[in-house]
């Protein structure tokens, strides 16, 4: 790994490790001292070559940390796009032209007695970030227009909130990079005016980066140990802090009784408590975020209201200050101007896209949220007042059931705004303080959860009828061996505005996994309009097991697509178990034949009660010695056995005892059966050994006479056949995750079985369209295939792939 980044961004590690050594050699690691930033940094008073060597320090070790992971990401990249000596030319050009525009800057707040910029004269900087940060919005240039426009309000948003909020030299001159960094790139990179129109999805994910940089300049001046930006006041409105304990000693002093007391209160709360209360403004602000990120419209109704009463309350508090004015006018302006103009222009912005943010709840889900809401505040309400009466000891002075009544609307503030409402009793005791700190904690963190929940889920709308409309095109176009399996609970349907094709999918976190291939004979069209619908409801979509046909047509809209199976299918056409090769399936049915077993047909909802119930049993029993659930999505259990036209083989002898069941699902075309897909696997345990043998083959010959075409033994998840060709990383990585878990759930055994069939192979591909989504594709397709795995369950299979992936690794370094 580390000789592939060698290789690929030489320049970049070089320059890492000379960054490192020095700063560990001269001790600025663990924070440049004084006399090392007077020789080395960047300021107002330092000699002009200091712009050179500032570069090769940081400032402290969170810099170190920082500017190593930038560059480790555009570094590399940049490397890869323009190469080492372009990439070190535009680094170097970005950072010294940086400089010295975020001095002139400097210089000129100064001459206009900007009490901000005033206080930077004199100051110095070091890291070599300020480049880096130009160096990725030059990259930018390079990119395709969705990330460019991404990347670059990302990377603008975040050294402007650091600027405006954090405020010291060396936030100033990241700002200044990144403007030299755009105008590098606008003289030398840029090829010609390109105009194209934001995507829906694009529109949504930059107006949720502004909501969340909002949320997020207030909370870096909070955690900054010396905020000193010109809006580092504004962080007592979005992120209240506790008063210091000087503070409080300094106004108790003073006699000032009711204030005294308000102080002391909100000095008590406990560090955790008062922290989400605190940040409960900025955290509301982040699930508003991830809600417009995903189009739904009551987040984009709740940012409207909490900004317009965010801009009535900083406009109150700035014709309040205005009043006593002892700072320039332009410090006034900057100072209290632009907190009051931000929620303003977000305002803007939201109703400018309003009709961008249109997927609204269902009835059932807003009744279920505000039942479930007013239900924890009766409850937690409850809880307080009547707890904290049982215990109104743990209470100074001891309250009345009154007083505790009309003291529960200030359990729900953070404890910054406590002093907008009259204290009467502060928590001494245990129980006390836990109902007087955490009321309010919980409550919060129930709302945020429920509406960070109706952010990522998907309300299921199908109806049977939508369901029975796949059916009839699933018979009528046919389809992949895989297409039954849209007719199964928990898809929905997708249908194209002629009705003619239809996309089956799930939504599982977010991602919109699609079963098979799309049925219709517009696949091309289908896939189009389904990233559309998917677009327009926040989702991602991702074609799971489509056939190569499928991921052909899907990569020339761009999509990515990597093999998850192989699909294994008998052509019936010549089939005759005769030659060396067959010899195992042969045997199995002689052996079969003499003790006295047969294959039998039946349908699960017809057969008797005695045969049912072996069925379960011998399920019941494979379940049992996995340890673990039944997967799902793609294999089917017990319920799907049922399906309309599935067909049940058994292997039962002269007792009437089930040996084995295997399940076979039709395959249409044109309105007829033309092959059949196995699904249901299971053989008892003490049965007869070659029971699937036997019944696949009792399959082949009886089908073959109806005159099936072929019959799919389905796709082994996680193995596939080796072609000879170089696999891509996402290829090795689930390679090796088939490796893992075969002691689990033996995917690789069962593609090694089925090769006895002498199967043609055809790789089966999940497709999708953002690169950027696979772990959370990983995800989905990981719960969609076990939906019911609980904690004891996830820890056994989790120890078991530590222990294979011991095993594997101790054992490579031994072949080694």
């Amino acid at each position: 790994m580390i000789a592939k980044l060698f290789r690929a961004a030489p320049l970049t590690c070089a320059f890492l490790i000379v960054f490192w050594t020095v700063g560990t050699l001269t001790g600025a690691v663990g924070g440049a001292s004084d006399d090392l930033l007077a020789r080395t940094a960047f300021g107002t008073g330092s000699p002009w070559w200091t712009v050179l060597t500032s570069a090769l320090w940081s400032m402290d070790l969170l810099g170190y940390a920082g500017t190593t992971v930038l560059l480790l990401v555009g570094g590399v990249l940049a490397e890869r796009e323009f190469g080492a000596l372009r990439t070190a030319a535009i680094f170097l050009a970005s950072h010294v032209l940086g400089s010295f525009l975020g001095l002139g800057l400097v210089l000129l707040g100064r001459d206009l007695h900007w009490g901000w910029l005033e206080s930077l004269v004199g100051e110095v900087a070091a890291g070599p970030s300020i480049g880096g940060v130009g160096l990725v919005l030059v990259l930018t240039f390079r990119m395709p227009p969705l990330w460019r426009r991404r990347v670059r309000l990302l990377m603008i948003l975040s050294v402007l909130v650091l600027t405006l909020y954090s405020g010291w030299l060396e936030d100033v001159l990241r700002l200044s990079g990144g403007v030299a960094g755009l105008l590098i790139g606008a003289l030398l990179l840029r090829t010609g005016p390109v105009s194209r129109a934001r995507s829906l999805q694009e529109t949504r994910v930059l107006v949720a980066l502004l909501i969340a940089a909002s949320a997020l300049g207030p909370v870096v001046s909070m955690m900054s140990p010396y905020p000193n930006g010109p809006l580092w006041w504004f962080a007592d409105v979005v992120a209240v802090t506790q008063p210091l304990q000087d503070d409080v000693d300094a106004t108790c002093l003073a006699d000032m009784v009711e204030q005294c007391r308000t102080m002391t209160v909100q000095l008590s709360y406990g560090r955790f408590p008062a922290m989400v209360m605190s940040l409960l403004p900025a955290l509301l602000l982040l699930v508003l975020a991830e809600g417009l990120r995903r189009g739904r419209r009551f987040a984009w109704r709740t940012a409207l209201v909490f900004n317009l009463a965010f801009a009535a309350f900083i406009g109150s508090y700035v014709v309040y200050v205005a009043q006593f004015p002892d700072a320039s006018l332009l410090e006034l302006s900057v100072s209290f101007g632009v907190p009051m103009l931000a929620p303003l222009a977000i305002i803007v912005v939201l109703l400018v896209t309003r009709g961008h943010f249109d997927v609204r709840l269902p009835r059932r889900a807003v009744v279920k949220f505000w039942r479930f809401t007013a239900i924890s505040v009766a409850a937690l309400s409850a809880l307080y007042v009547f707890g904290g009466y049982l215990v109104r000891e743990e209470f100074t002075p001891e309250p009345s059931f009154g007083a505790l009544l009309a003291d529960l609307p200030t359990r729900f503030l953070p404890p910054g705004y406590l002093d907008l409402v009259p204290l009467r009793f502060a928590a001494d005791g245990f129980f006390g303080t836990l109902l007087f700190e955490y009321t309010g904690v919980v409550f919060w963190l129930i709302v945020l959860a429920g509406m960070l929940m109706a952010s990522w889920r998907a309300w299921p709308s199908s109806c049977e009828e939508s369901a029975e409309r796949a059916r009839d095109l699933m018979r009528r176009h046919g389809g992949s061996s895989l297409s039954y399996m849209t007719t199964w609970r928990g898809n929905q349907y997708w249908f194209t505005p002629d009705g003619e094709n239809a996309i089956a999918y799930r939504v599982v976190a977010t991602i919109a996994l699609t079963v098979g291939d799309p049925i219709g004979p517009a696949r091309v069209d289908a896939v189009r309009g389904f990233a559309e619908f998917c677009a327009h409801n926040g989702w991602t979509p991702c074609l799971y097991s489509v056939g190569a046909e499928t991921r052909t047509a899907v990569e020339g809209l761009g999509w990515s697509a990597v093999q998850v199976a192989e699909d294994t299918v008998i052509e019936l056409d010549e089939l005759s178990f005769t030659g060396k090769k067959w010899q195992d399936v042969r045997t199995a049915l002689n052996k079969a034949g003499k003790a006295g077993i047969t294959a039998e047909w039946c349908t699960y909802a017809d057969a008797p009660y005695a045969i049912t119930d072996q069925i379960r049993s011998i399920s019941a029993e494979w379940v049992a010695d996995k340890g673990l659930p039944e997967m799902g999505f793609t294999l089917g259990g017990l319920e799907e056995l049922a399906g309309d036209g599935v067909r049940c083989l058994l292997a039962i002898d002269a007792d009437r005892t089930v040996h084995g069941i295997t399940s076979w699902l039709p395959v249409y075309s044109d309105g007829e059966v033309v092959g059949w897909t196995l699904d249901f696997m299971r053989r008892r345990s003490d049965g007869f050994r070659g029971s699937m043998e036997f019944l696949i083959a009792s399959a082949a010959m009886e089908l073959q006479a109806e005159g099936a075409r072929f019959l799919s033994l389905s796709g082994a998840p996680l193995a596939r056949l080796d072609r000879g060709e170089r696999p891509r990383a996402l290829q090795r990585v689930l390679d090796f995750t088939g490796q893992v878990l075969e002691p689990v759930y033996g995917f690789r055994s069962l593609f090694a079985f089925k090769a006895k069939f002498q199967p043609t192979y055809q790789p089966m591909f999940m497709a999708y369209p953002d690169s950027a989504a696979l772990p959370r594709i990983a995800n989905a397709v990981s719960r969609a295939y076990l939906p019911h795995l609980n904690a004891r369950q996830g820890l056994r299979l989790a120890s078991k792939m530590i222990i294979r992936t011991r095993d594997r690794v101790t054992t490579h370094g031994r072949t080694r």
